[in-house]
């Protein structure tokens, strides 16, 4: 997948991203905008996780949204 088709995809899967981890802020999601390890840096940061943690989580959310980075 290219970064155009991955960037396509996030912003279909960003409300959803939004709803899974309220504490998110716009500001976040556009920094994310796709990245996986930002999203999981950033599920660290405002939750307080360790990356295990937050890497868990976010395949969790992948594997049930069928996301494709």
């Amino acid at each position: 997948m290219n970064q155009d088709q991955a960037s396509g995809n996030w912003k279909q899967f960003k409300g959803k991203a939004k709803e899974k981890w309220g504490k998110l802020t716009d500001d976040d999601l556009m920094v994310i905008e796709g990245k996986r390890d930002q999203l999981v840096g950033k599920i660290q940061e405002r939750y307080g996780y360790q990356k295990e943690a937050a890497e868990k989580e976010v395949k969790a959310w992948e594997d049930h949204n069928h996301y494709k980075w």
